[in-house]
């Protein structure tokens, strides 16, 4: 079987990696180029952002800009793991800090609720604190981009790289039928929060299928698919067609609650 021509071509190789496993350059070597804004006070309209494994939170540089512009105060946070630079830790334990670190905004800014976007394991991390650590009290909304709800296989490489186990990682979980997989689809997610799933059709880490929620009847309004093309799983982080999506789902989620609060009508 012929390759495909792209893969014949340097150029075109480096490209298609970068948009599947992010920038060499610009997410896993450069230094920190997130910037720490306190203008969380300032607006109502809060956004988690939660990279993926092995990933930095450099991987939401263009994200961040696009949603500041919009309105939104955004935070990320470093989730560290392996080298103290990649998100590599158990979920249960990022799930915990996370919680912490929220807790500790929340005070000090006095927002109530925030919006998730989560990449990949974040937004596994996401779902695990809200179904499992109370976040549900603190979430307005849950848009994951490239999330392995039902697992992936491609954690078998992650698997491989920390020595089948010899290193602490969480890529064990990220399989299909891992126990944490499992749990979070055994117990349900909470109906007053809008989950939103978008998912690339071209993603070779996170196959669509893995990505794809299977709401019951009734759940389709809460717990919704979006499927793009053409769009590599790093790519979900800066595709402006995403990030159209991204914003719309924000924009439902807002209203839906202003409507539950009485604003509206």
């Amino acid at each position: 079987m012929a390759l495909p021509s792209k893969l014949l071509h340097p150029l075109k190789t480096y490209a298609a990696l970068r948009d599947q496993l992010g920038s060499l350059r610009g997410i896993y070597l450069a230094g920190d180029r997130i910037r720490r804004r306190d203008d969380m006070g300032n607006t109502s309209e809060v956004v988690l952002l939660l990279h993926g494994f092995l990933q930095t939170r450099n991987i939401w540089s263009v994200m961040e800009d696009r949603l500041r512009h919009d309105g939104y105060a955004v935070v990320s946070f470093q989730l560290r793991g392996l080298l103290w630079r990649f998100n590599t830790r158990p979920i249960d334990h990022t799930a915990a800090l996370v919680a912490s670190k929220v807790e500790a905004l929340a005070e000090r800014h006095g927002f109530k609720r925030m919006h998730i976007i989560g990449h990949s394991k974040g937004g596994l991390i996401a779902r695990r604190w809200i179904q499992h650590y109370d976040g549900d009290r603190r979430v307005l909304s849950l848009t994951t981009l490239g999330t392995p709800h039902h697992g992936t296989p491609t954690a078998l490489v992650g698997l491989a790289l920390s020595g089948f186990g010899a290193l602490p990682t969480s890529a064990r979980e990220l399989l299909p039928r891992s126990g944490l997989i499992s749990a979070l689809g055994r117990d349900a997610f909470p109906a007053p929060i809008p989950l939103t799933s978008i998912f690339s059709r071209e993603d070779l880490v996170c196959p669509a299928r893995c990505s794809r929620l299977h709401p019951a009847p009734g759940e389709e309004a809460r717990l919704v698919n979006e499927e793009v093309r053409q769009v590599g799983h790093s790519e979900l982080a800066w595709d402006p067609g995403v990030y159209r999506l991204v914003r719309r789902r924000l924009e439902i989620a807002s209203a839906l609650w202003q409507e539950r609060a009485g604003v509206v009508g």
